[in-house]
């Protein structure tokens, strides 16, 4: 079972209200970081796709893909913790591992488990906190893993929120 409730957070995984793919993010990263990252994924079962632009390639070291030429196209990392939700990871800089989710997938309390299994997954794996922003809104989280506490927590709330009793949900 997750540490969050969908009908306490729901209100973050409002598309309409929150922007539909939200920044995920691990600061103050690494090279080595992302390796790590990268071998969690292929230790994990998880299906991924590494590709840079149309072409599926295998999976590159992070030193390979974070090399590469500054204007070469920005490779991607598909990742499918489960079968119904996506994690899209790109390699635009070593200090900070980043990928969108897309709210439309994030839907009820079995889906927002899967997404608190994939950062804890990740954040245990790097000791490291691992933060949602709403989409467009970089620097202000609203959810993410608390490596000191080791579980996904609510970070914030966002303008507008209903809180309290007698919130219909």
């Amino acid at each position: 079972m997750s540490e969050l409730l969908w009908a306490d957070i729901a209100y973050f995984f409002d598309p309409d209200l929150m922007g539909s793919l939200p920044d995920v993010r691990v600061p103050d990263a690494s090279v080595q970081n992302w390796q790590a990252v990268l071998d969690l994924v292929g230790d994990s079962g998880w299906t991924y796709r590494y590709a840079e632009g149309e072409a599926a390639l295998p999976m590159p070291t992070a030193e390979a893909v974070l090399s590469r030429p500054a204007d070469a196209e920005c490779p991607e990392l598909r990742v499918w913790p489960s079968d119904e939700v996506l994690a899209i990871f790109r390699f635009h800089e070593a200090e900070e591992i980043d990928f969108d989710v897309d709210l439309h997938e994030l839907q009820g309390q079995e889906r927002l488990e899967v997404l608190c299994g994939f950062l804890r997954a990740i954040g245990r794996r790097l000791g490291k906190p691992v933060l949602m922003d709403p989409e467009g809104d970089y620097g202000h989280p609203v959810l993410g893993f608390d490596a000191q506490a080791d579980q996904v927590v609510l970070l914030g709330r966002a303008a507008g929120q209903v809180t309290g009793a007698g919130r219909g949900s």
